[in-house]
């Protein structure tokens, strides 16, 4: 709707609208509107102004960058002015920032020429930089390296009843594992939920450390 009526027509558009104080009067007018569906509007796109850089990077929709080759990326550089000024000089054909974008671990050709491509486009520069006008970017969180799990290698199986997937996949990655999607020989743990299968008769076989969620929240919360 906001879009139809031309209030919005980019990414940045949405933050400017939560401070344009005419059109939050208008739509208060709105059918189906009001002072406390505005009120809740504004406060939920001033929740989404402060963002980490990997959410950030992988928002911008680059082709080939997925979560877990965002998440790589931030943490490749620490902070959006880092990110920004190496992906504008991989758009400008500069052999030393591909290299070293390349470099990084699982970043190969396809994403370096995607990220050039994007940053190439003077509508995706301007989109970018509209954004971070708006926005509040926050460095990559450093992955931590004397916890009981750092440096292993962790594959989530089954359900889990405390925290999502994602969550916990997240939890893993900050005290500095690296999470799989596969078990192999590499596997340091398995956290195995209800209705975990084949992952965890492989681990089995291999004779990898199987973990409840609860031993494995008591094993990074201790």
């Amino acid at each position: 709707a906001f879009y139809d009526a031309g209030w919005i027509a980019a990414p940045a558009d949405i933050f400017r609208l939560a401070r344009d104080e005419a059109r939050l009067a208008e739509l208060a007018d709105w059918e189906g509107y009001g002072e406390t569906s505005v009120r809740n509007l504004v406060a939920g796109i001033e929740a989404r102004r402060t963002i980490g850089l990997e959410r950030f990077v992988y928002g911008l929709g680059v082709r080939s960058v997925g979560e877990q080759t965002a998440l790589t990326i931030a943490r490749g550089y620490g902070s959006l002015e880092a990110f920004l000024t190496a992906a504008r000089a991989v758009a400008e054909g500069d052999e030393a920032a591909r290299e070293e974008l390349d470099a990084f671990e699982k970043i190969g050709p396809e994403v370096v020429d995607a990220i050039g491509a994007f940053f190439a486009e003077a509508h995706n520069r301007a989109l970018v930089d509209a954004l971070v006008a708006e926005l509040t970017v926050q460095d990559a969180e450093k992955p931590k390296t004397d916890t009981a799990v750092a440096g292993k290698t962790v594959v989530f199986t089954g359900s889990l009843e405390r925290m999502t997937r994602d969550e916990a996949k997240a939890q893993a990655e900050r005290l500095g594992a690296k999470v799989a999607s596969s078990v192999s020989k590499k596997t340091d743990l398995v956290v195995a939920g209800p209705g975990a299968g084949s992952k965890l008769k492989t681990a089995a076989e291999l004779g990898i450390e199987v973990l409840t969620e609860e031993e494995w929240l008591k094993l990074v919360e201790g």
